[in-house]
């Protein structure tokens, strides 16, 4: 026995952190399962909550609405206007959506960053949670196949001691004629 458990801690020590910190869940029944998104949600700055912001609102059909009014604006104001402040071929606009563009893609960026660090977090947790089940089931299996054995061993005395019974009737009552007579 000894020796089986020298092989044991040699094989766990051989695992990784997750997979040894789901066995010491599934050995003291606690859960894995946890809220990924609460978890991550906790330990984000100010700066990444507006850049996630920044990102939903850029990338929805209310910005491009209101981009494209506001650039219909522009145009009419600086085409039809006295003085124009931008006049054809509107080079303070195309300044203007330049740095746009140019701040809005380092947003969009750092934001696509975390969601997929997000979805690395998610990913891990459904790993561990499936790890945990996949535990769980062959536990079951195992357990199912000692009731079995349990149920089959029982099963076989019950029998024995049904031939036993059947064997003293018959020493009894004689073979198939009756009660014996002496």
């Amino acid at each position: 026995m000894p020796a089986e458990n020298h092989v044991l801690a040699d094989e766990l020590k051989q695992l990784g952190h997750v997979e040894r910190d789901v066995i010491h869940r599934f050995i003291h029944r606690k859960p894995v399962a946890r809220d990924s998104d609460a978890a991550y949600e906790s330990q984000m700055t100010f700066g990444e909550r507006l850049a996630d912001r920044v990102a939903a609102f850029g990338g929805s059909w209310t910005f491009i609405v209101l981009f494209v009014a506001a650039m219909v604006v522009w145009i009419l104001i600086n085409s039809r206007g006295v003085t124009p402040l931008d006049p054809f071929p509107f080079i303070l606009l195309n300044l203007m959506l330049s740095c746009l563009a140019a701040l809005q893609a380092p947003v969009i960026m750092m934001s696509q960053n975390r969601q997929a660090a997000k979805d690395r977090l998610d990913a891990q947790h459904d790993y561990e949670v499936n790890l945990k089940a996949e535990m769980e089931i062959v536990a079951l299996h195992f357990k199912m196949d000692e009731l079995r054995e349990k149920q089959w061993a029982t099963l076989m005395d019950i029998q024995l001691r049904q031939m036993e019974l059947l064997t003293k009737l018959r020493e009894l009552y004689g073979h198939e004629d009756g009660p014996a007579t002496s």
